[in-house]
């Protein structure tokens, strides 16, 4: 057993982890160990067997070999009740929230309260109001799950953990929906549990949060331990060399901006819920950045003028023609593709393989039917494959089932899509979503490859560096208006954060 520098027992020891499903060792001999009040990263791309080791910690698997202590004691888990027992709580990047149930119905499931024979509600809505005001957390604790926003619902299943008694929690990808507010109000929770001595294991894609939380920082590559470093004396280029085993250059890539590009989508007027009169351009071989907090309007405004929710005022011109109030379907067919944050309920077959997926967007294309004109098998598998490698998906991904995928790769398919037909609008909401640094790096590379070959790029992000790295010009939301547009020497940090709290695009006091 080992011990920490003073002389307690690591909050957890795994020794030698390794995990084989049929065909797939996902683990091989891992080591990690995590100490009482430490933030202890876990990073490394998709499918490097991050989840894989977090889901044996929690008692979602079991490991095929190796030895697992928690506070010093051998432990066996054979489920997640298992684990929870022994202070294991996990937020998982998919929540497990029952959403019919309200907040305090949740925090106390499988554990309620009783008077007697009878559940004590009233004793159950008290403690989980004092728990949530304990955290900091701003939610009505009678609110039925289904009407929080994403971010509250993962400060629930946090507070779900704690209520536990959870002394070692894991947070999976905790920020990749939240704004830049929440992300800080998560943060000054994670530093008061690590003062009274939880145990965090954060696992995130964000590199630039480590700086921030981290003590120390665990590399996976390919099922296996590569390093475990101190955040303090790593750098992020180290990390990302670690990462991926070859050092890159520079994650952003410059993209080159078509001069005086014509006008491809013109917004006027625009309202809807959320949205409070928007004027936009879009131009060709232009990358459009939008930016602002959740609530804001900056998904809200493109969702309603591809119909996916009421348009309620303003005209819509795109290529010059009015299209306002048209359906999705038309307008997907005059040469516009977006691509929804939510990729497992609104843009994958998650049932459907890779191939599958890629197929469903050839339907159109008249070049692969055969001499009577129904589609030729042989041409619509040859697109596909061809697609697949163009955004770099492994040939062996492409007959697995999507919902098998890594986060990364079911984003590679989403983008494929994209590319199957000759579109002439991209629309972007939140494009790297749970995606690694290595894969991020790929996608960038397609969206500059649009966006040079004359294409209209919009992209809609709550990473604030990867919408301003990316952008020739960015719209700020604030309030369901644009606050700000910017481009050039105003494309920077401080700047773009001070218009998410103004009302118009009004000049702001930079002395202020």
């Amino acid at each position: 057993m080992i011990v920490s520098v003073t002389g307690e027992p690591l909050l957890v020891e795994m020794s030698g982890i390794s995990k084989e499903f049929p065909g797939v060792k996902a683990l091989s001999a891992v080591d990690f160990q995590l100490k009482r009040g430490e933030v202890h990263v876990l990073f490394g791309e998709n499918g490097a067997g991050k989840s894989t080791l977090i889901s044996i910690l929690s008692g979602v698997y079991r490991p095929t070999s190796g030895t697992l202590r928690v506070a010093g004691e051998a432990v066996h888990f054979r489920s997640v009740q298992d684990a929870r027992k022994a202070g294991i709580g996990t937020v998982f990047q998919e929540l497990s929230l029952v959403p019919t149930l309200t907040v305090f119905e949740n925090v106390h499931l499988g554990e309620e309260l009783m008077r007697g024979p009878l559940v004590d509600r009233k004793a159950m809505e008290r403690t989980t109001r004092e728990l949530i005001d304990t955290l900091g957390f701003d939610i009505d604790v009678r609110q039925p799950v289904s009407r929080l926003s994403r971010a509250q619902q993962q400060m629930v299943e946090i507070a779900k953990a704690l209520h536990a008694k959870a002394r070692v929690l894991i947070l999976d990808e905790p920020t990749a929906s939240l704004t830049e507010r929440e992300t800080e109000r998560l943060f000054e929770f994670i530093r008061q549990a690590r003062q009274r001595g939880v145990g965090i294991i954060y696992i995130s894609h964000r590199i630039q949060e480590f700086a921030k939380i981290a003590d120390r920082i665990t590399v996976l590559r390919d099922g296996k331990l590569i390093a475990t470093v101190d955040q303090p004396f790593t750098s992020e280029d180290a990390l990302v060399t670690l990462m991926m085993g070859r050092a890159i250059d520079k994650v952003y890539p410059h993209i080159g901006r078509q001069p005086d590009g014509e006008t491809v989508l013109s917004l006027r007027g625009i309202r809807a819920v959320g949205v409070n009169g928007v004027d936009i351009d879009v131009r060709a071989g232009e990358v459009l950045g939008v930016a602002g907090l959740v609530g804001s309007g900056k998904s809200r405004v493109w969702r309603s003028i591809l119909g996916l929710q009421p348009l309620e005022r303003g005209t819509v011109a795109l290529f010059g023609d009015d299209v306002s109030g048209l359906p999705t379907r038309e307008l997907l067919r005059r040469g516009v593709f977006y691509l929804s944050p939510d990729r497992k309920s609104e843009g994958l077959v998650l049932s459907a393989s890779s191939r599958d997926n890629l197929r469903l967007d050839l339907l159109d294309r008249s070049d692969l039917s055969g001499p009577l004109g129904l589609r030729s098998p042989r041409r619509m598998r040859a697109a596909a494959d061809a697609i697949g490698a163009r955004v770099d998906l492994a040939p062996r991904s492409l007959p697995k089932m999507v919902a098998a995928l890594s986060g990364g790769n079911q984003q590679k398919v989403l983008f494929g899509k994209g590319l199957a037909r000759d579109r002439r609008l991209y629309i972007f909401d939140e494009p790297t979503i749970g995606v690694d640094m290595g894969t991020r790096s790929q996608l960038y590379l397609l969206i500059r490859d649009l966006a040079e070959a004359g294409k209209a790029v919009v992209i809609i992000s709550s990473d604030l560096p990867e919408v301003m790295h990316l952008a020739h010009r960015l719209l700020v939301f604030s309030n369901g208006r644009i606050s700000a547009e910017l481009e050039g020497d105003d494309l920077v940090e401080d700047v773009v954060l001070r218009h998410f709290f103004t009302d118009s695009r009004e000049p702001i006091d930079e002395c202020a």
